[in-house]
């Protein structure tokens, strides 16, 4: 199988269609509300610097900041979105869900629309409706993991999630953003991530010296991760520590997971 083209990921090629973006983004939304039991001042593990208010206000934010770039279509880089969130949990249902359905009307009015980002060049605005799906989805489980609850992911989600994940990793404008993703050129050093789903080919990562490249399909490789596609993206989002994941084994050069997992946190 060739290597993934980043242009053609850009313009939406070769993803799932909108309405299950729809879907996803409705479901982690909810799923994101229903956390709010465990009180807006607890801490979230996963995100150490954050409460529980502050990442139902992080999220919550991004899907009006998304809507507004899907209106105008374009936006300045923004460090940070502020946090604001209705005092009481109560309304945080009622708030995220307004958030993303705000999202989705944007762009249902502007489906073949485009937006201009500084770093991420031009997108279509599936592609943020993507983005925002898959954002979502990560951060509802950070807010189970704080509250305690179950998180569960799509198969079919979640390996867009990695698809998604790999090619921003992967884009050309990817390091001048964050410097530590030019520590993962190599020389030929192999990452295999191999799903316990037979319907999923799973992913291969080769670090060269222009930068690290990825393609679908699972073979041998210098270090393979094999487990549920959920816990895989949830490694590889840095949610999950392989060693806590009954179901997830490390083969091969284990310290290749540690560097690129040392590189990549968001």
């Amino acid at each position: 199988m060739p290597r993934r083209n980043a242009e053609a990921a850009e313009r939406g090629d070769d993803v799932l269609d909108a309405e299950r973006f729809k879907e996803g983004l409705r479901e982690h939304a909810r799923g994101l509300a229903a956390a709010g039991a465990a009180g807006p001042s607890a801490r979230v593990p996963t995100c150490p610097e954050w409460t529980l208010r502050d990442l139902v206000g992080h999220v919550g934010q991004a899907h009006r900041w998304t809507s507004h770039l899907i209106r105008t279509g374009g936006t300045d880089v923004l460090n940070e979105l502020p946090r604001t969130t209705p005092d009481s949990p109560a309304d945080w249902p009622g708030w995220l869900r307004d958030g993303a359905a705000e999202l989705i009307g944007a762009f249902e009015a502007k489906p073949d629309g485009s937006v201009d980002h500084p770093l991420l060049g031009t997108w279509p605005t599936v592609m943020w409706l993507r983005r925002m799906a898959h954002e979502t989805a990560v951060h509802h489980a950070d807010g189970a993991r704080t509250a305690g609850t179950p998180f569960a992911m799509a198969p079919d989600l979640a390996a867009d999630a990695i698809d998604e994940f790999l090619g921003l990793i992967t884009s050309v404008t990817a390091a001048a953003h964050k410097p530590e993703l030019a520590e993962l050129r190599g020389t030929g050093e192999t990452l295999c991530l191999r799903p316990a789903e037979p319907s999923l080919p799973g992913w291969l990562i080769t670090r060269t010296p222009d930068g690290p490249v990825w393609e679908g399909g699972a073979r041998d490789a210098d270090m393979t991760i094999t487990g549920p596609v959920q816990d895989l993206l949830l490694v590889f989002a840095r949610r999950l520590a392989p060693d806590d994941a009954a179901e997830v084994k490390v083969t091969g050069d284990a310290s290749l997971l540690d560097h690129w997992l040392a590189r990549t946190a968001v």
